[in-house]
């Protein structure tokens, strides 16, 4: 199988799986190696996503390592069988690869709750908008840079197009929608547009009173996107540098528990689709 030079985080997350699947069982990689007919750095290789794992090695593995988890062993499974060329490909070589992996963790999730305290959600922002918010970067973006990426952005929400639209609910903090980024009619069209969102199945918006006070999380923005099994959950953060993301379950539970502080925080969806309309008018 061909060698990748810079694997994907759907790719290093599917060799992290099953090193700690490895690891658990006391494995070591020469052992496991062994049970495959390839030497430790094949295998190694394998681990860090470099090279690709076929379904029958999977399982084999898995069933060495004694993982009896039918469904996350099936689920890893899928992840290697699935060679499907996704939609930002297009944008490899023009755009970071973390933006890529973004867009192919959305794909790929069962459900994907965010938290935004500056922005409106990049899958709810408009074209205009989206703009507004790349034209704010620094060091400054070129005009190309910047709409490749709005271009990129409006390709993401082919989530909520496709035969089984992506669940999503965002949380949103009303400092949020009071940005004009844009100025005063982007911003109002960008409300308006958000307010029309969320009155989609599938798509719940919620929005955090600057009545609440003080909120956890340092007001930073994350993508919580649920896996096809809970061991295949993940976070992504935004950085000054890019996207960061982790699966680390002592991380993962610490942000659970920050969406259900937001949840309990936020407004109900119809109320904040009033408090949205709101904001749009006194602009």
């Amino acid at each position: 199988m061909a060698t990748r030079s810079t694997p994907t985080e759907r790719q290093k997350r599917l060799g992290a799986e099953l090193r700690k699947m490895r690891l658990a069982a006391g494995v070591t990689t020469g052992y496991a190696a062994s049970l495959l007919g390839i030497d430790r750095t094949r295998l190694s290789n394998m681990e860090s996503g470099i090279r690709p794992f076929s379904a029958d090695r999977i399982r084999t593995l898995a069933c060495n390592y004694a993982c009896a988890d039918e469904r996350y062993v099936s689920a890893l499974v899928a992840m290697a069988e699935d060679k499907e060329r996704g939609w930002w490909e297009q944008y490899r070589g023009t755009l970071s690869a973390g933006l890529l992996d973004i867009a192919e963790l959305e794909w790929n999730a069962v459900r994907v709750r965010t938290t935004q305290f500056m922005h409106v959600p990049g899958l709810l922002q408009t074209e205009e908008y989206a703009r507004a918010v790349f034209g704010a970067v620094l060091p400054p973006l070129s005009r190309l840079e910047v709409e490749l990426r709005v271009a990129h952005r409006m390709g993401r929400q082919q989530v909520f197009e496709r035969a089984e639209p992506l669940p999503y609910v965002a949380y949103v903090h009303e400092a949020a929608l009071r940005m004009p980024y844009g100025g005063v009619e982007v911003m109002r069209q960008q409300l308006r547009s958000l307010a029309t969102a969320s009155e989609r199945d599938g798509i719940n918006v919620r929005i955090v009173p600057t009545s609440v006070g003080g909120f956890p999380g340092a007001g930073h923005a994350m993508l919580y996107a649920d896996g096809a099994v809970p061991q295949l959950d993940t976070v992504q953060l935004d950085s000054a540098h890019g996207p960061e993301f982790t699966s680390a379950e002592a991380q993962l539970s610490k942000y659970r528990v920050h969406l259900d502080w937001m949840d309990s925080a936020a407004l109900p969806s119809a109320a904040s689709r009033d408090l949205i309309r709101n904001v749009a008018r006194e602009l």
